[in-house]
């Protein structure tokens, strides 16, 4: 059994200590998952691991002839070659192998009577034989087929950045490691594709680690999970549920453990005010050991948790309407006279195999991406925001606080109180030494945190957001959704991510190619139970969809119509909640003008607060006249 041991790993970046004397054992047959915040280190890890990027101090020690196969979120590929010929390109014996064999037979092809030439072909192809090289090209053209990059004649310049990441993961599992590292391993691909490599890995006869944000594909894959946390290493043995658990427990007892430590702290320093008299020579151990008591008090880094509290703008009736939208690129369909109405308050996943239009329809309805015909008609109140794949260029010489402030200096929560630029970005994990952190010096996770948050504090009614799990990290993501379960407006989602659509998509559209859209209520696990993982089978797409309209699986029951007295309510319900917002904004007027009244100033405060009761119970109630109203008339 082949071991890699990582002793004393120390890395730093910036005033981040990311790496604090790290140290572990991988043996064969182990499966690792890395989680923790973004910036914390995880692909710092990998990178020591795999020596591209050695650790500031420790070792790594593996036997002579240990390899390791590194999957980067980036992988490096050579621009002028083609597919086939940049998965052989690399450093391994295997594909050095073929490389000699294939000049050889090259060079004795052109020279046949050259008995040097044919007597290195000769051996070449002995050694071929023996180390098994000629399933190579089979093994990879099946890998490559199972990850729907077929094409071997495609220059790596002409791939997609999700194409690439496909291409380096089919050349790190063709090398067959003894370790297998691989950073965030489920972006860019199918659902088919994603069950392949669980499948995989689950028979894979060395070891590997991985960095991902797929709670599912950790589940499914590992044994074993490192925590990265204030440059510390936490290992818990199980799968990713195994994992929440053991978190729970052990986060539970360091609280009980800080609780009993300041309860003692507290003992010593009545001992140590009691004076001279209650102390005597004999006694100076224990003042030493009150000294690094105290020293200790407040010194426990605990991770913070992602606060989502921000309010938003009310949302009216009308959301966004598509109507019988078409568009096609180079003759590739992506809309076929799609019609959709959405309303408010649904949560909306749109999923489907890679190149089948997801992304662009995000694009269409942010109207980013004009139709060939159609309309996409979107409401008066609707104030959007849109999380893209790529991030907007960011200027990397600005300071973070600053970043935020441009958009602004404080926000309203949901409760009406008044948040800063600085507060929220301590709730979004960026601590104060941060602040006046210049944006370059980000982990790209940080980056994206930092970018959602931007798009947050203008607080939206509608949210579109393409493939947010891509980047962010597993806490960040939890937050995320519980927000999105109460965010009071629509979203809108395009994910390949299946716990992320498990909990925040309740309604989905699944592309499938050639502007074949299919409709679905219900759970995403649900539909993958029932339909199984959606492909681009054009037949079946032409089946299953007609081009006039979208096909609803499981349609959702009609509500009742508005009572005639529920109609007039409804006629004046917004008028109503206008003048109540009108109120609202003079009172707080009133209040800043008061001075020193605190009499009045309570009384304004109690009007306000009855206010906003009214205004919240009048919402609630143009909610649910809204749901009638758009489900069953």
């Amino acid at each position: 059994m082949k071991q890699l041991r990582a002793v004393d790993l120390h890395s730093v970046y910036g005033e981040k200590t990311l790496l604090d004397k790290v140290s572990f054992l991988i043996e064969t047959g182990d499966r690792v998952g890395i989680v923790g915040v973004n910036g914390t280190g995880k692909t710092t890890l990998l990178n020591a691991v795999s020596q591209i990027v050695p650790a500031d101090g420790g070792t790594i020690e593996t036997p002579n002839d240990y390899t390791i196969g590194y999957l980067q979120q980036d992988p490096d590929l050579d621009e002028d070659k083609k597919v086939l010929d940049a998965i052989f390109s690399g450093a391994q014996p295997v594909f050095q192998l073929i490389r000699d064999y294939q000049a050889a037979l090259a060079a004795y092809s052109e020279n046949p009577t050259d008995d040097k030439l044919l007597s290195r072909y000769t051996k070449l192809e002995q050694q071929m034989t023996q180390q098994d090289a000629w399933l190579a090209e089979s093994e990879v053209k099946n890998i490559l087929s199972q990850l729907h990059l077929p094409n071997l004649d495609l220059p790596i310049a002409a791939l997609s950045g999700g194409q690439r990441k496909r291409v380096g993961l089919a050349q790190v599992l063709i090398q067959a490691p003894d370790l297998l590292l691989l950073d965030e391993p489920t972006n860019h691909l199918d659902f088919d594709s994603i069950a392949w490599l669980e499948k995989y890995l689950a028979s894979y006869k060395g070891a590997v680690m991985t960095v991902t944000h797929d709670r599912y594909f950790l589940d499914s894959v590992t044994n074993r999970i490192f925590e990265l946390s204030f440059g510390k290493l936490y290992e818990y043995h199980g799968n990713y549920e195994k994992y929440v658990t053991a978190k729970a427990e052990r986060v539970a007892s360091e609280a009980v453990a800080e609780h009993k430590s300041a309860q003692l702290y507290k003992k010593e320093l009545a001992w140590m005010h009691a004076g001279a008299k209650a102390r005597s020579t004999k006694q100076k151990a224990r003042e030493n050991a009150f000294a690094d008591l105290e020293a200790k008090q407040g010194t426990r880094q605990v991770e913070g948790e992602v606060a989502v509290n921000l309010g938003q703008t009310r949302l009216g009736k009308k959301v966004i309407n598509i109507q019988n939208a078409s568009l096609a690129f180079d003759k590739l369909t992506i809309l076929d006279d799609f019609s959709e109405l959405v309303q408010g308050n649904e949560r909306i996943g749109i999923t489907g195999p890679n190149g089948s239009g997801k992304s662009t329809l995000l694009n269409v309805i942010a109207g980013q991406q004009p139709l060939d015909s159609g309309v996409v008609e979107i409401g008066e109140t609707v104030k959007m925001a849109y999380y893209t794949q790529i991030t907007e260029p960011i200027p990397e010489d600005k300071r973070v606080i600053a970043y935020l402030s441009d958009v602004a200096e404080e926000v309203v929560d949901r409760d009406g109180n008044r948040v800063s630029a600085a507060e929220l970005l301590e709730q979004f994990l960026f601590p104060p030494f941060m602040h006046g952190t210049l944006i370059r010096q980000l982990s790209g996770g940080e980056k994206r945190r930092l970018y959602l948050l931007k798009l947050l504090i203008q607080q939206p009614n509608v949210l579109l957001l393409d493939e947010p799990t891509n980047d962010l990290d597993i806490g960040t993501l939890t937050v995320l959704e519980d927000y999105l379960q109460s965010f009071a407006g629509t979203v809108i989602t395009v994910s390949h991510d299946r716990y992320f659509l498990d909990k925040v998509a309740d309604k989905l559209w699944i592309f499938k190619g050639e502007g074949a859209v299919t409709s679905y209520n219900g759970r995403f696990s649900d539909y993958l139970d029932e339909y199984g993982a959606p492909t681009l089978n054009k037949k079946e797409a032409k089946a299953i969809d007609s081009p006039q309209t979208t096909t609803t699986i499981s349609p959702a029951p009609k509500k009742k119509k508005l009572t005639w007295s529920e109609q007039k309510e409804w006629e004046t319900i917004e008028d109503d909640m206008a003048a109540l917002e009108t109120k609202i904004s003079e009172i707080e007027t009133d209040m800043t003008t008061q001075g020193d009244d605190f009499t009045k100033l309570g009384d304004l405060q109690k009007e306000l607060d009855s206010t906003n009761e009214a205004l919240e119970a009048k919402m609630l109630r143009w909610e649910e006249l809204s749901e009638r109203v758009e489900g069953g008339a």
